[in-house]
């Protein structure tokens, strides 16, 4: 099977591109309509699309940006066909996200923020540490300042609970993480309980983010020869 990773800007994308990937939504039951997807095109800086022998498997909508000097990767929208090769696709992009992070911020520290509908995209911080929010884990200050930044960065810093991390929907289309493991992991079995109180009717989400070290990053991309 052939793979392709793709990174460029968004701005270049072209509306034949946007509908592909408005109709991989539909076929995953995520809200991400051409209208949708032609808004996020203008709102975040990058895309990052994998395709498998030439058919769209995935896509992300992302920014690298500092956020009070702090190097971050902020996933607006990340979208992956559900089928058993879903896990590669997930793992694709975010190859494809961190070559771009690696060059931007080399040798640091970067952390990793999205928006999550339900536990099985906690799997995209997979190799990541202190993750957040996490089960039987009081939240630090500094944590709850980051939901705050994240939910800033995501349109309302007054929209997000800093203690819950759950972040108020307005009935609204919103980004987010849409990913559904074809086998779900035990290992995050214990975060369901964070997404209980989302309600779906106003498109309630979860921040959450975790850290991915700067040796880390080298290792993952396979630039650190």
């Amino acid at each position: 099977m052939s793979v392709e990773i793709t990174t460029r800007d968004c701005a270049v994308l072209s509306d034949a591109e946007l509908s592909a990937m408005a109709d991989l939504a539909e076929l995953c039951e995520a809200q991400f309509d051409i209208g949708y997807l032609s808004k996020a095109r203008e709102e975040w800086v990058l895309v990052t699309d994998v395709k498998n022998d030439g058919k769209l498997t995935g896509f992300s909508f992302y920014t690298l940006e500092r956020i009070g000097g702090t190097p971050a990767v902020i996933i607006g929208v990340l979208l992956v066909e559900k089928s058993p090769s879903a896990r590669d696709v997930l793992y694709s992009l975010r190859e494809g996200q961190f070559r771009k992070a690696l060059l931007a911020f080399p040798d640091e520290d970067v952390l990793v923020g999205s928006k999550l509908i339900d536990v099985g995209a906690f799997e995209i911080f997979e190799e990541l540490v202190d993750i957040i929010p996490q089960p039987g884990h009081k939240p630090s200050g500094e944590e709850r300042a980051w939901a705050r930044r994240l939910a800033r960065r995501y349109g309302s810093e007054n929209r997000v609970d800093d203690r819950t991390f759950v972040f108020s929907g307005i009935g609204e289309t919103t980004g987010y993480s849409a990913y559904t493991p074809h086998v779900r992991s035990e290992a995050y079995a214990a975060f369901g309980d964070f997404f209980t109180p989302l309600s779906s009717e106003k498109n309630d989400t979860l921040i959450a983010f975790g850290w991915i070290m700067a040796e880390e990053l080298a290792k993952f991309t396979g630039l650190d020869d």
